[in-house]
């Protein structure tokens, strides 16, 4: 994996003080490509006496009536002539550094510039590794390390498309390549990103980390009362990687049934009482239960006329004895 190389920061000088003849810098170029250094100045009127570039302060092209080119640099620079810019094709990593431009004008006035470029190598090949392991929630640590090939100038990481923060359980490497998750939660569990860039390319990778955890929140959704003759479903639900097994008990004893959902298919007498769900983790070896208690409804109604305030409602007999009751 290359890093980039360190490049002098942009200088501006001048014979005329205060007159830079570049734009601000630097230039960013790719390994390979082409970069063309401007100037601020408009085509003269009449033509420039002497342009003169120099790279690390050695000469590489000069113009006063013809280019005199470095040999290194022949069919890779290009003087523009009415400007006093440079064109620099097939880029190399030992481009990078201080170019300084020289220019005389007719009246023999001189004008300087310096810029700095830096040369990246495009990034590939960009993947997340991390060690093969069974990862059980609290128990277990792991490490995430982003690989790339190329002039990695930034590397941001992600989980599940939102920037990960350093916490209690998650710390980074000094260089940022690698995540350390110490130890891993439920929360720990889902798609990790690393994005690794330069001013040239970028680049990421993904990576699906699984923690195996639970079960937890576990539930039983369905009724707590029903009607005789009515069919009954409960739904037994818990947070659980990977998924959790379930096992029902009524009243104390096995019912043979083993997935999340019991259905009664007619509420009978012998079906009221205490519905328990198991969850298990066959990965944590961990167990949860939970327990729903189905009663009796009781459908046995009446008009109760001498009540005004309950507007002709039909009131359960179990409702009416305790209103009754308070009514003294």
């Amino acid at each position: 994996m290359l890093r980039t190389a360190a490049c002098l920061a942009l200088v501006f000088t001048g014979v005329c003080v205060g007159e830079g003849i570049l734009p601000p810098g630097p230039l960013s170029g790719a390994v390979a490509g082409t970069v063309k250094f401007t100037t601020t100045l408009s085509p003269p009127g009449s033509p420039f006496l002497l342009v003169s570039w120099s790279f690390k302060d050695v000469n590489i092209i000069t113009f006063t009536n013809t280019n005199i080119t470095e040999p290194g640099y022949v069919n890779r620079i290009t003087l523009d002539q009415a400007t006093g810019g440079l064109e620099l094709r097939n880029l190399v990593l030992e481009d990078c550094g201080e170019y300084t431009v020289t220019i005389t004008l007719a009246g023999g006035q001189q004008k300087q510039g310096k810029t700095t470029l830096n040369v990246y190598a495009l990034i590939t090949g960009a993947t997340i590794q991390t060690p093969a392991a069974i990862l059980i929630e609290d128990k277990s640590s792991t490490n995430l390390s982003c690989k790339a090939s190329g002039s990695i100038s930034t590397t941001v990481w992600m989980k599940d498309g939102q920037l990960l923060q350093q916490s209690d359980r998650v710390t980074f490497s000094t260089d940022n390549m690698t995540v350390f998750v110490q130890p891993v939660h439920s929360s720990s569990h889902g798609t990790y990103q690393c994005q690794v860039s330069n001013p040239v390319s970028t680049m990421t990778a993904a990576y699906n980390l699984t923690v195996n955890f639970g079960p937890h929140n576990i539930s039983i959704s369905g009724p707590s009362s029903a009607a005789p003759d009515q069919r009954v479903t409960l739904q037994c639900t818990a947070d659980s990687v990977p998924p959790a097994k379930f096992s029902w008990i009524f009243n104390g004893n096995e019912t043979h049934v083993n997935n999340s959902m019991y259905i009664i298919e007619r509420l009978e007498a012998e079906h009221i009482g205490n519905y328990t769900c198991t969850a298990r983790n066959m990965v944590t070896t961990l167990e949860n239960s939970t327990v729903l208690n189905l009663r009796d409804q009781q459908f046995t109604c009446r008009q109760q006329d001498e009540f005004d305030q309950l507007k002709q409602e039909k009131l359960c007999i179990p409702d009416l004895i305790t209103l009754l009751n308070t009514w003294g």
